[in-house]
């Protein structure tokens, strides 16, 4: 070692010694990398998303009964549920090191003594303390201390799971809720489309309607029978999607309940940007990743220093077997502390060092992603919630207009004025409108859960 390197290694070393350092670089807080406001209004009053259960957000009970169902038989959550057990066990593992581990041991040994040249015997049995590395550099802390970051991690990743878990079954519930609306409205549809065809039939048959007319109205009837299919289809899968959150399979059979009009959702203030740092868990499980990233970098820099490692052993000592636990015997111990200074280790700590420091800066790259993930969210969640109430006000409007023009276009068909093509359309365009509206309803609906999601609600401390 240069004589330098040995003149910058003394007061450190010195001062490490006698009262012990951290080589942990000091955390702060990167600054959030989003805008200080939302680009959209929000609620102006109302309970934050976060002070919020979703017991009270969630009123209808038997969306509440399926989301307790799910929080006890989700895999995902018993997943989550079981890695914070496991990373506290290895804060368990990492905080023992700091403790001398104490055992009872027991040597034999059997070697020419070095006065006489006879084999001579030893036997020794005691306490033993083995290897305890005096931390004196901090390098044992710093490890804890990484691991206690990750414990914390897993735990707002675990509500951060149960966040989205709530989130979900409450958009794939809605989702049933529009199916079943849906599937009511195509029935009605297909039998009116029906009767049409049979009547059209009858003229066709007596020659008062031209074939034209009878293949647009069979047309018309085998489109609304298609778009059964495809909508008995639809709930069916989302019917398997709410099956696997729940974690137990729902009977075919099974019904909301409800419909869209009686749903009341409350709205929720959104805040400031900023509030997502200590309302979303995920972002909060970004930053204890960045703070154990943060002390790995300390136990990196205390690789470069002495480790001193204490192995004791007290207890008795003899030369017969017999003595260790007779009169023969004495008491002895021993004391062997050890010293290792890395000079040459082929570049390994510094490569160790870089790694520490590359991934902090990995950390802090995800850190400021989880927040522009959770800034996008919120946008996306209020722009939802500034245009779809006008959207289906528009949508609604449009229904009603096309079913006082399918009444008409009827009554003018009854009266022999209107053509079967004029009434045809009619019924065509009121049943998109209708499909439509649905649509737009349960998107409005969805958007609120995830503007409710997204601002840090669906997590309670009560929650299994």
């Amino acid at each position: 070692m240069s004589r330098l390197r040995t003149r910058h290694l003394i007061a450190p070393l010195a001062a490490a010694v006698l009262t012990g350092c951290s080589f942990m670089p000091t955390y702060e807080r990167p600054a959030a990398p989003v805008p200080a406001a939302f680009p959209y209004p929000a609620a102006a009053e109302g309970t934050a998303a976060p002070a919020l259960d979703w017991q009270r957000f969630f009123a209808d009970a038997r969306l509440r009964e399926l989301i307790t169902t799910a929080l006890a038989d989700n895999r995902d959550l018993r997943v989550a549920l079981l890695s914070i057990e496991q990373a506290r066990a290895q804060y368990d593992i990492r905080r023992a090191d700091r403790l001398p581990t104490v055992g009872v041991g027991v040597n034999a040994s059997r070697a020419p003594s070095p006065s006489s040249g006879e084999q001579v015997s030893s036997f020794q049995a005691g306490l033993a303390l083995t290897a305890w590395e005096l931390d004196f550099f901090g390098r044992i802390a710093s490890l804890s201390e990484a691991a206690l970051a990750q414990y914390l991690a897993t735990e707002e990743g675990r509500k951060a799971a149960q966040i989205t878990l709530v989130g979900s079954i409450a958009t794939t519930w809605l989702s049933l809720v529009a199916d079943e609306e849906l599937l009511a409205l195509t029935r009605q549809t297909l039998a009116t489309r029906e009767e049409s065809l049979r009547l059209i039939q009858l003229r066709f048959d007596h020659g008062v309607s031209s074939e034209l007319d009878l293949r647009g109205a069979e047309s018309l009837a085998e489109t609304a029978r298609a778009a059964l299919a495809q909508q008995q289809r639809q709930r069916a899968l989302d019917l398997n999607a709410l099956g696997l959150l729940v974690g137990r399979a729902l009977p075919a059979d099974f019904e909301t309940g409800t419909t869209m009009a009686a749903i009341a959702l409350p709205d929720v203030p959104a805040g400031l940007p900023s509030d997502l740092l200590a309302a979303r868990p995920d972002v909060r499980q970004a930053e204890q990743l960045l703070v154990a990233a943060n002390a790995n970098i300390g136990a990196a820099r205390a690789a470069f220093f002495p480790r001193i490692t204490l192995t004791a052993q007290a207890g008795r000592a003899s030369t017969q077997l017999s003595g260790l636990f007779g009169g023969g015997g004495s008491w002895a111990y021993t004391v062997a502390p050890s010293l290792l200074l890395p000079i040459f280790d082929a570049g390994r700590n510094e490569a160790g060092l870089r790694t520490a420091q590359v991934g902090r800066d990995i950390a802090v790259a995800q850190y400021e992603r989880a927040i522009q993930s959770a800034f996008r969210e919120v946008s996306d969640a209020l722009a939802g919630r500034a245009t779809l109430g006008e959207q289906l006000q528009a949508q609604s409007r449009v229904a009603q207009a096309e079913t006082v023009r399918t009444r008409l276009a009827q009554m003018r068909f009854d009266a022999g004025v209107a053509s079967t093509l004029d009434l045809l359309d009619a019924q065509r365009s009121l049943f998109t409108a209708r499909q439509a509206e649905i649509q737009v309803r349960v998107a409005q609906l969805q958007n609120r859960v995830l503007l409710y999601r997204a601002l840090g609600g669906g997590w309670s401390e009560t929650a299994p």
